[in-house]
């Protein structure tokens, strides 16, 4: 059956822009949110918070309090720091994004630990710098870092798609806030701790013979702030060697982790987890057993692309470190190689 005229008529004479949709810009909300931030800076401000991608700079990492490059809060308006803010919230899950202001917001409880004047500013909730790298949202690699004290978050991108998203470091001082104040009783670890002690105690004797690696926990992770992150040897208590409960326990501790992460992140690393291959990850274990003792404890979970890392030694075991590392690909050492040998054909 032919189509009326009117219809014939009609299509014929509407404009090419309602016949043929554009194709639309696919949202990539990480560069939106970096590119507001920096519409907003001055030259200086701008001086300051960037670098070329290729710069040794973007791989210049570290969680303890000193002054970095990029631009601090600080020295931001207040739109600024919200903007600021709101670029991290477009790489982190609500529960990482929640994790990271409390991070900062414990600078206050250790000024009143430390007995430091309100205007100190070793110990500052807006000690926190960013720091961007590249033309942001470009076809070229660009990225980003957001740091301060114990915090440490950067992402590398290319065409719209995240291609690293390691270093994630996440700390706690004090690991429980015991001072009389506002935020007494806060534990910002405690899942981690928890959750960790809950899967050694189901270990029995032989289990937790492979996964002590020393009676004495070693006073802070192994792999520091080091630009590549290796050991020596994989030790511990494989994935394959635990029992179906224990298995489950383990991969809720390491999605916790993963889980910091914004859902699409999040899933986009456990995929590179599983293809490495499960039943090679490692859960092990250094330092008491009793959770609650004022005696360091440290663990972490091994595997061929993947380290992460907890120890809470310091401070009578009440100063808490956790560290995510892509063991191929921190800083997007993987797929940028494999990025700039398509680009040489």
């Amino acid at each position: 059956m032919r189509p009326p005229l009117l219809v014939l008529l009609c299509l014929f004479i509407l404009p090419a822009s309602a016949q043929v949709v554009a194709p639309q810009r696919v949202k990539d909300d990480m560069a939106d949110a970096a590119q507001a931030l920096l519409q907003t800076m001055t030259p200086e401000q701008r001086k300051q918070a960037t670098y070329p991608f290729t710069d040794n700079e973007r791989v210049n990492w570290d969680f303890v309090p000193h002054a970095r490059k990029g631009l601090m809060l600080k020295q931001m308006t207040p739109e600024q720091q919200k903007l600021a803010w709101a670029l991290l919230k477009t790489g982190l899950s609500d529960e990482g994004y929640s994790k990271a202001t409390q991070i900062s917001d414990l600078e206050n409880v250790l000024r009143v630990v430390e007995k430091r004047p309100e205007n100190d500013t070793y110990r500052d909730p807006e000690g926190y710098y960013v720091t961007l790298f590249g033309d942001v949202g470009s076809t070229d690699p660009w990225g980003w870092r957001f740091e301060g004290h114990h915090l440490s978050a950067q992402f590398s991108s290319l065409t719209g798609k995240v291609m690293a998203l390691t270093p994630m470091f996440m700390g706690s001082n004090p690991g429980v806030v015991r001072v009389d104040v506002p935020q007494k009783g806060k534990q910002l670890m405690r899942e981690e701790t928890d959750m960790a002690f809950k899967l050694l105690h189901s270990l029995n004797e032989t289990q937790l013979t492979q996964a002590t690696l020393a009676k004495k926990a070693f006073g802070n992770i192994l792999t520091g702030n080091s630009r590549r992150a290796s050991l020596e040897r994989m030790d511990g208590l494989t994935y394959a060697d635990m029992t179906a409960s224990q298995r489950r326990q383990f991969l809720d501790l390491l999605k916790l982790y993963v889980g910091r992460y914004r859902i699409t992140l999040a899933k986009q690393q456990m995929d590179r987890i599983e293809k490495a291959g499960l039943d090679q990850l490692r859960f092990a274990w250094a330092g008491d057993m009793t959770e609650g003792n004022s005696i360091g404890y440290y663990y972490r979970i091994h595997g061929p692309m993947l380290l992460i890392e907890y120890d809470n030694t310091q401070n009578n075991a009440n100063h808490v470190h956790t560290v995510v590392r892509d063991l191929t690909n921190d800083f997007g050492d993987d797929l940028l190689r494999d990025h700039y040998e398509r680009a040489k054909h």
